[in-house]
């Protein structure tokens, strides 16, 4: 007869609640002050996507912004210019539990004062739509908006050729149109090539920040990321470092851990699995190839007028010139979508002059 002594290991990654509670009290009270501009991006940020994607936030989680969400119509009264970020704070926050009609009582001011009309940008214009309407408070708005949105997003040559502010822009008009995957926005197939043609780029740029918005935005508008981008996503999301201390810098690589979490939970995998503190947190994605798209870019340009938009050509030309990592890379591309032909038939820009 023998004794068996079980042994509990205890886990280093605290559950979800607990480590959802300590990135809220790090991003509100550790890295920046709340005067900051960058204190109301990140902590919109963080709110946003834990409010989108139905995650349970304890109570004494959000009582680390309760002070913020007393004055926060002060602040928009002073702060005017920064009200989407305001009213994006103050929307979520109740609508993850806050008790109080804060968010309401400043999109009337907001409407009042006519906020929405002072922006000269289309996508502007949509976002501070949504978030008065989320409060039923409606502004002048121009009732040619959708179709403009929905204009850029089908011109899909704007998106075979690297450019990422138009990316981001694609990827938030969807976030708009959709009221983040609660209804469908009604794109057009034309717009769902450029996700997929943004996507590629994003691929082979290895930009995790920007294919997670992508594939998130696929999601959203009911199509379906290759596997192979998202599998990529997994790995990115896997090797981020997080260090601790009092000292460490916060110009890191938050948004890029958001936004990869931020995939992870519209596709029903676990988030924010790494260790977290309530103290100062910097993020640090792990090592990655991140020069395949530039040298794809050069041996192109190199090749001039020799220059074709046939890919199978332009693949036995091109690899000699790409270092073993970016041939990788590319080809994992070109394997991951069926429209990868018609992308580069686009991406080569032969021919134009």
């Amino acid at each position: 007869m023998s004794n068996v002594i079980q042994l509990t290991v205890p886990s280093r990654i605290a559950p979800l609640e607990a480590r959802i509670t300590a990135l809220l009290g790090s991003f509100a009270t550790k890295r920046r002050i709340s005067d900051d501009v960058f204190w109301l991006k990140e902590n919109a940020e963080l709110l946003n996507i834990l409010e989108c994607t139905g995650h349970h936030v304890p109570h004494q989680a959000l009582a680390v912004h309760a002070g913020f969400y007393e004055n926060a119509l002060k602040k928009l009264q002073f702060f005017p210019q920064y009200y989407r970020f305001l009213l994006s704070l103050v929307l979520d926050l109740e609508e993850l539990g806050m008790p109080g009609d804060m968010a309401e009582r400043m999109c009337v001011f907001a409407a009042r004062e006519g906020l929405p009309q002072a922006e000269l940008s289309d996508l502007q214009r949509a976002e501070a739509r949504r978030l008065l309407t989320r409060r039923g408070v409606r502004s002048d708005t121009d009732c040619g908006l959708d179709d403009r949105l929905r204009d850029f997003a089908g011109r899909t040559a704007t998106f075979k050729l690297p450019n990422k502010k138009a990316a981001y822009e694609l990827t938030h008009i969807v976030y708009y149109l959709s009221e983040y995957g609660r209804r469908d926005p009604r794109i057009g197939a034309e717009a769902m090539q450029s996700l997929h043609f943004a996507g590629i780029t994003a691929f082979l740029d290895q930009n995790a920040d920007l294919l997670a918005e992508i594939c998130i935005a696929m999601i959203y508008a009911g199509d379906t990321p290759p596997t192979a981008w998202t599998d990529w996503l997994a790995q990115a999301r896997a090797g981020f470092m997080v260090e601790t201390g009092p000292g460490v810098p916060v110009q890191d690589d938050y948004h890029e851990w958001f936004v990869c979490n931020w995939h992870a939970a519209v596709v029903g995998e676990e988030t924010f699995r790494k260790p977290a503190t309530d103290d100062r947190m910097r993020f640090e994605r792990g090592p990655r190839n991140g020069h395949a798209l530039r040298e794809i870019s050069q041996a192109m340009l190199a090749l001039d007028e020799a220059r074709s938009g046939d890919w199978q050509r332009m693949r036995i030309r091109m690899e000699p010139d790409l270092s073993p990592e970016a041939r990788d890379v590319l080809a994992i591309a070109a394997q991951s979508s069926a429209l990868f032909e018609e992308y580069f038939a686009g991406f080569a820009r032969a021919g134009l002059a």
